[in-house]
């Protein structure tokens, strides 16, 4: 495996990207040299990006929020799931926190990952407070 070299500025990933871009048209055989390079670049790609420009998970409400958003779910179909009106209303608005109860429920009908629910955040007159 030639032609692979270290990470560590943008101009090196700005090479790295333009190398693995010529896979995603024409992908290796796995198992060929060609795949193992590849993966080598991604995994090199992937450690760069996350040392030097981290992406911050949203907080528990804006994730429920942009995922209603993107799913076409509504503030009723977050009712129905936490079996009251006012509760889902109190949960978005930040005037409630998530319980365990509603984590679970909200992981298992609609995926949204658990761990991303159970960060704390600030409700609306209160300090940082967890599930």
């Amino acid at each position: 495996m030639d032609n692979i070299r270290a990470i560590r500025n943008d101009a090196d990933l700005a090479w790295a990207i333009a190398e693995v871009a010529a896979y995603f048209n024409d992908q290796p055989e796995i198992g060929t040299e060609e795949a193992d390079r590849f993966d080598v670049l991604s995994t090199l790609i992937e450690a760069y990006e996350d040392a030097h420009y981290p992406i911050e998970a949203p907080e528990p409400i804006e994730l429920i929020k942009a995922h209603m958003d993107m799913f076409g779910r509504t503030q009723a179909d977050l009712a129905v799931l936490f079996d009251s009106r006012s509760r889902a209303s109190e949960i978005l608005n930040k005037k409630r926190a998530l319980t365990v109860d509603m984590i679970r429920r909200l992981h298992k009908a609609w995926g949204i990952p658990v761990e991303c629910l159970v960060e704390p955040y600030h409700l609306v007159g209160r300090e940082l407070e967890r599930a």
